[in-house]
């Protein structure tokens, strides 16, 4: 069967650019057909100044909006990455196969650091080594897909360099994967920037939905969106980048093709309208589990605890042989 391995990083709350763009996808699709392991991946968020707690506290709520969302742990394998020392174990044999040069050559990497450097802020290394523990987290697992945004599909192609590279030196090890995208709405764009991602951490919510927002604020935030110059609906990505994002929120909440749905719209405030409810009813189910979950925390820790020892089960063997490979003692 094949095996799929995704993560989330607990670096700020869920947005609907991670439901559209990865969850629903997991849910609706990767957990049916595929051996599935889905992962907060919390290390991952240490790579920048943050607040403990509210890392303990973000790695929770992920978690649970994870299982609120339809991750069934009877198909698949849900669990925090911290959780199965494996991924760190590898990572250092990772960490020694690959280069300095093709680590610095990431575009995150380089856009991270100048923030920090533009703001003041030491460059931690976990910045820089960090695409080399998500190789870990996907090769640790013989991974064959893994489906990303299209600003992971680079840590991607790393991935596989760095399984090919220690195949051919120290022997056949590791699955070589592959990166997986969905056809609709794998980039959702803030809604006030429609050319920048709706990420988890902007300093601004205005152009955020977050997936725990009330309805209210979900309806606000569509009808305020930016839209463009002149009257037309039409989907054009260069031309029309605001007006393409609400087409592409609405296609990916009723599953109809962006192009079609451009058609229909004679007016901007009726497409935000009729994107906005869409939003709404597409988040009020899982709210709704979410709720219940959060009242629940024992049976979402004993989902993780239960996730995160059949993860290390697969991955055991696996790091085991990579360090029989590369010329270590066994213990």
């Amino acid at each position: 069967m094949t095996r799929i391995f995704s993560g989330i990083k607990p670096t700020g709350h869920l947005t609907l650019g991670n439901y559209l763009g990865a969850l629903r996808r997991w849910v609706e699709v990767d957990q049916h057909r595929a051996d599935a392991l889905f992962s907060v991946v919390d290390l991952h968020a240490l790579t920048v100044e943050h607040d403990p707690a509210r890392v303990r506290r973000l790695s929770r709520q992920a978690a649970t909006l994870m299982l609120a969302a339809g991750l069934d742990p009877a198909l698949c394998t849900v669990f925090v990455q911290s959780h199965v020392d494996e991924h760190t174990r590898l990572s250092y044999l990772l960490e020694c196969t690959a280069t300095d040069g093709e680590l610095r050559r990431m575009i995150q990497y380089k856009e991270k650091s100048a923030r920090a450097r533009a703001s003041g802020e030491s460059v931690r290394f976990s910045l820089l080594s960090y695409p080399v523990l998500m190789a870990a987290d996907i090769l640790a697992y013989r991974t064959d897909e893994v489906p990303v945004g299209e600003d992971q599909t680079q840590h991607v192609e790393l991935t596989r360099d760095l399984a090919l590279r220690f195949n051919q030196r120290y022997g056949h090890t590791f699955t070589v994967p592959r990166a997986t995208r969905p056809p609709v709405a794998a980039r959702v764009m803030d809604l006030q920037d429609p050319t920048s991602k709706m990420g988890k951490s902007h300093d601004s919510g205005a152009g955020i939905v977050y997936l725990l927002d009330d309805t209210d604020a979900v309806r606000k935030k569509i009808m305020r969106a930016v839209t463009d110059s002149g009257r037309e609906v039409a989907y054009d990505r260069e031309a029309k980048p605001g007006v393409t994002n609400l087409l592409e929120i609405l296609a990916a909440c009723t599953d109809r093709d962006p192009q079609e749905l451009a058609g229909a719209y004679d007016s901007y405030g009726a497409l935000k309208r009729d994107t906005a409810e869409a939003v709404v009813e597409l988040l009020r189910p899982m709210r709704a589990r979410h709720a219940a979950l959060a009242a629940d925390s024992d049976s979402v820790e004993q989902v993780l605890r239960e996730g995160a020892e059949r993860a290390r089960s697969m991955a055991r063997p696996v790091v085991d042989s990579a360090f029989r490979a590369i010329g270590l003692l066994p213990a």
